[in-house]
């Protein structure tokens, strides 16, 4: 009977072994236990000095990561001589090191001497490519001349990468148009040091001339043209790319989902045979950067149904995704699948993530809990939770949160004051709102945005100071959007103010006549006055634009669930507003309207009937 050949058990490796017979057990070798009871034979048998042994030793050492190992057995060398001995240590050393070493062993093969080949100086100029270290790579290219391996392909295309990514672009087209022989490595790696330049006109023009492109050559120019937003040229590469690739399908869905057209994204993804944890990222963040969470959440279990593990990235998605729902059961089960499978939660933009979620689905004693264990909290995780504090009614405790954080030395930048101010607007906070706009413009130097006036608006309205707030708009160095108008617009609903109410409303009609809500909260304004009848005129004219506005395409979804089936527009999530006044205010609306008409009619019949009796 034929015996199968395969690793020796651990207990035959103390049977005497030639150096034949090690070789061959390196070359099975799988695992650190293992070669560690091959180094006893080594050892054993007197072969330490045996450069040979000791390269291929040193070679797997390499694949298993344990360079420190690889680096005590190659000093028991007394004379290593051979020169792949010495570029597998190299090589060790430039792959999981640092520069500086790799050039202190470097200079000790010099010294023995050992002459320096075509794959030792390509591995020093990878590992300089890798540090941008320009002066080093650039010495090291006089040596590629001196020892004569300039010619060399391996050579000549790692000093293309290291010009490449050091931004000496021209440097690197010298090297490769004086390369006598080109590979497909040597054209690739000139068409990536274009497209990182952002030359995409050369980049195209090596491209065209290429003699054979592989997968690398389409899919660094197509990934480059998305990224630019040329989605035009990238999809007519890609539609001419022989063989696809799950990169190629990630690039084009990548692009889409930036340019907004979520469309595209899904019908290539549908396309896609083979779906990798990457492909599945740029979908699913694309959804949620596109204000698309209840897909962005559909998206997930069905990647989850076929067995593909979500990495960092794809659960930070999920969680953008819950904060947008604000869905509390369903942020709880996010926040449990991220414990039980072993997340790291200390994660800079994992914990913040977590922070936000749980803030803003309500989960404030998690939030707050999370907040405190971070072991370094950012800009982003102290907004997440002033936000939650000022959504659950705690402005105060938001602003002074805000405050500690410029104690922690955290600069604010502009979409953090947006936010305080938000919190003190929502919270009533009229001194420390005009505190923190002061603070903003003249401690940090911020110019203040249309939305941090927005914010002083409301702030303004909401304490019943219309006409102040009015006058922050009239003075304002910057034309106002929309926004601000609308904050004033509600602070006069707030405050039955029908005058400013009526001139606020005309605005707004001007800068978005085709907002519902603006109509919907002018009536408000007459309704809240008593003014049935202004309102009975006003939706007599408006009022069939108001309801058309909504349309059946509206119906709440349970993201956790996941059963029913949405078919809503994508920019659905924009129009929440809108939706909120549809299903809310008019139908309240026309229920006042109605009782008042229904009283008039009353009335008025009763007065017709004591003028027919009396007659």
């Amino acid at each position: 009977m034929r015996r199968c050949t395969s690793l020796p058990s651990p207990c035959s490796l103390s049977e005497p072994r030639s150096s034949a017979s090690i070789k061959t057990l390196l070359n099975l070798c799988k695992t650190l236990r293992t070669l560690e009871q091959i180094h006893a034979q080594i050892i054993q048998k007197g072969l330490e000095d045996d450069n040979s042994i000791v390269c291929s030793f040193v070679s797997l050492c390499n694949s298993l990561s344990v360079l420190r190992y690889a680096t005590s057995v190659f000093h028991r060398v007394s004379n290593p001589s051979l020169v792949p001995l010495w570029n597998s240590i190299l090589k060790g050393h430039c792959d999981h090191s640092s520069l500086a070493l790799s050039l202190t062993l470097f200079s000790r093969m010099r010294l023995h001497p050992v002459a320096p080949d075509n794959y030792t100086l390509p591995a020093l100029i990878k590992c300089c490519s890798h540090e941008s270290a320009i002066c080093v790579g650039k010495g090291i290219h006089g040596l590629t001349i001196k020892y004569g391996v300039v010619d060399e392909v391996a050579v000549g295309s790692s000093l293309i990468g290291l010009y490449g990514k050091c931004g000496k672009i021209c440097h690197a087209r010298n090297v490769f148009d004086e390369m006598s022989v080109k590979n497909e490595v040597s054209w690739n790696v000139m068409i990536v040091a274009y497209v990182n330049f952002g030359d995409m006109v050369e980049a195209r023009r090596v491209f065209d001339i290429m003699p054979v492109r592989n997968v690398v050559s389409w899919n660094a120019m197509i990934d480059r043209y998305a990224k630019f937003g040329n989605l035009k040229n990238a999809r007519k590469l890609f539609d001419e790319m022989p063989e696809k690739n799950v990169i190629s399908y990630t690039s084009m869905i990548d692009g889409y989902a930036k340019r907004g057209d979520m469309a595209s994204a899904r019908f290539l993804f549908e396309h896609c045979q083979q779906r990798d944890v990457i492909l599945w990222s740029a979908l699913i963040s694309g959804y949620t950067q596109n204000g698309l969470p209840n897909e962005a959440v559909k998206m997930f279990f069905e990647m989850k149904s076929t067995n593909v593990r979500p990495d960092e990235f794809i659960m930070v998605s999920l969680m953008s995704a819950c904060s947008h729902i604000g869905h509390l059961q369903l942020a709880k089960w996010t926040d449990s699948y991220m414990n039980m499978s072993c997340f790291d939660l200390h994660n800079t933009h994992v914990a913040a993530a977590l922070v936000d979620m749980n803030a803003k689905c309500g989960n404030m004693e998690r939030a707050i809990r999370l907040f405190n264990n971070m072991p370094k909290r950012d800009l982003v995780s102290y907004c997440s939770m002033i936000q939650g504090l000022s959504v659950h009614g705690q402005g105060e405790k938001a602003v002074g949160l805000f405050y500690k954080m410029l104690s922690e030395g955290l600069t604010p930048d502009d979409v953090a004051f947006t936010v305080i101010l938000t919190t003190c607007s929502r919270a009533g906070l009229v001194e420390e709102g005009y505190g923190l706009f002061d603070l903003m413009r003249k401690g940090y130097s911020i110019v203040p945005s249309p939305d941090h006036y927005a914010c002083m608006v409301d702030l303004l309205g909401r304490s019943g100071q219309l006409k102040a707030a009015y006058d922050l708009i009239k003075s304002m160095p910057i034309e106002p959007h929309a926004g601000t108008w609308g904050a004033l617009l509600g602070a006069c609903k707030l405050h039955y103010d029908i005058e400013f109410g009526e001139i606020v409303a005309a605005r707004l009609k001007e800068l978005e006549p085709c907002n519902s809500g603006t109509y919907v909260l002018l009536s408000n304004i007459y309704a809240a006055a008593n003014r049935w009848f202004d309102v009975s005129i006003f939706l007599g004219s408006f009022g069939s634009y108001i309801l058309s506005s909504i349309t059946t395409k509206w119906h709440w979804v349970s993201p956790f669930s996941l059963l029913d089936d949405y078919h809503a527009s994508e920019d659905d999530d924009l129009e929440l507003s809108s939706l909120y006044h549809a299903t809310w205010i008019v139908p309240s609306i026309m229920h006042e309207v109605h009782a008042w008409w229904q009283a008039s009619m009353e009335k008025e019949m009763a007065t017709l009937e004591q003028i027919t009796h009396g007659s």
